[in-house]
């Protein structure tokens, strides 16, 4: 690893404001207002601080990190710790509210599914526009081609529209250019939890050449496994300041400790939307769930469950209005969005709830057959009557499973591999006879 410094932040921090659109304005609108107000023109046009007096967001807040040619740093924290926010600004897709980010040469990052894709642009055309957005010259692109197109196994629709893509399709190309175009510095955003199981270990195993290359790399992931594997060196986020960095062992053990202390209680930054748990309408001021905790099997409050351990979800909910038939549903999701169960109250034999306003708790029992890996548990309440949802909150509460039982013994050697522990009662071998 050389000492030479890759990526620089100084008091970087990201302000969004909730439930407001920002207005995009005109050269006319810009030059207009500087001659009315020129300081707080220029002092918005540089990304001024938010005032005290704004609602809204502090996604990152005086976040300072020095990274060096050649390491691989984990980013790790629980959902909405300002993870992809980070790295958003580190590809200049996102400018900073307040502070500053030096990222010292070419930057390939895999952020978000179809993010630097132009839907219109067959696949092989997309590949030539990402290398010259990375400065390459045609000639490297067309050397760099066959390899590319490999990885993806997209060779039957390369000169096919990639909106026309699926999300599995789309992943691929966009991992294979962004690791494969020789980008200085490699940044990714969850690759590891998308995609089939075939694909997740080609993207391992290319991130952790990408690495031997001697090229920075910066992975965020919710699979501790993943980043005990891959990086040296891991930073952990909580509510977007930087809590913990340095060895991956101790980072990691003290991001699992904090898990089981984190606050049960549901907040506005709970309820804020989030493009991976696309949520329709919903019918408000009837309902209200106000907080979500969750039980191992000792009956005490955890978000560690050890693999094949039994826990439990409880919840509390307001009703505000009277509800003559109203369902309870809950799910488990991985952090990228990836629905892999769901469930309702009505599913164990009790009837749709009549309900008057006051405050109410409910409780769940989960039969575990997750694989080790972070997930979180989401819940909801419909109206039958009217068929419309009153609140939905796929992001409860996040939990993660760990791949040992309470006495410590190791009963999941494979780091990764798949969403599910099944169950299999298997026969002895024996030898064929005749």
């Amino acid at each position: 690893m050389s000492s030479e410094r890759a990526i620089r932040t100084e008091g970087l921090g990201k302000h969004y404001r909730i439930g407001t659109r920002e207005r995009y304005r005109t050269l006319r609108d810009t030059l207009a207002a500087i001659v009315r107000t020129p300081a707080r023109v220029a002092r918005n046009f540089a990304g001024g601080a938010a005032s005290a007096g704004d609602s809204g967001l502090w996604a990152l807040k005086d976040v300072s990190l020095d990274v060096s040619v050649g390491e691989v740093v984990g980013i790790i924290g629980h959902n909405g710790a300002g993870k992809s926010t980070l790295l958003k600004i580190l590809s200049r897709i996102t400018q900073p509210t307040e502070g500053r980010a030096e990222v010292r040469g070419r930057v390939g990052c895999l952020l978000e599914v179809a993010t630097g894709f132009h839907p219109e642009l067959t696949g092989r055309e997309n590949i030539f526009l990402n290398g010259a957005i990375l400065g390459m010259r045609k000639a490297e692109i067309s050397r760099k081609f066959d390899e590319i197109v490999s990885f993806a196994e997209v060779e039957t629709f390369l000169d096919t529209p990639v909106k026309h893509y699926s999300s599995g399709m789309y992943v691929r190309l966009a991992f294979a250019v962004a690791a494969h175009l020789e980008p200085e510095i490699l940044l990714v955003d969850e690759v590891l939890a998308v995609g089939d199981m075939k694909f997740q270990k080609k993207c391992l195993s290319k991130t952790s050449e990408v690495a031997r290359e001697g090229r920075t790399v910066l992975v965020v992931s919710h699979n501790m496994q993943a980043i005990s594997a891959l990086c040296t060196r891991a930073v952990c986020l909580e509510r977007g300041r930087v809590v913990d960095d340095g060895q991956v062992p101790r980072v990691v053990a003290g991001y699992l400790k904090r898990l089981e202390t984190t606050d049960d209680l549901i907040t506005e930054e709970d309820r804020a939307p989030d493009a991976r748990f696309p949520i329709g309408q919903m019918k408000s001021g009837y309902l209200r769930f106000t907080r979500i905790w969750i039980l191992n099997s000792k009956g005490e409050p955890s978000r560690i469950i050890h693999l094949r351990e039994p826990f439990e979800i409880h919840a509390t909910f307001e009703v505000l209005k009277p509800l003559p038939a109203m369902r309870l549903g809950g799910s488990i999701s991985t952090p990228d969005g990836v629905r892999l169960s769901n469930s309702h109250h009505t599913d164990s034999g009790f009837p749709p709830l009549h309900l008057e306003p006051g405050t109410y708790t409910v409780s769940m029992r989960v039969a575990n057959f997750l694989a080790p890996g972070s997930y979180l548990y989401g819940i909801g309440a419909h109206d039958l009557q009217f068929a419309e949802g009153l609140e939905w909150l796929p992001r409860g509460a996040d939990f993660t499973v760990v791949p040992f039982g309470e006495d410590g013994t190791n009963l999941h050697d494979d780091w990764h591999s798949g969403y599910f522990y099944q169950p299999t009662d298997w026969s002895d071998v024996k030898p064929v006879v005749g």
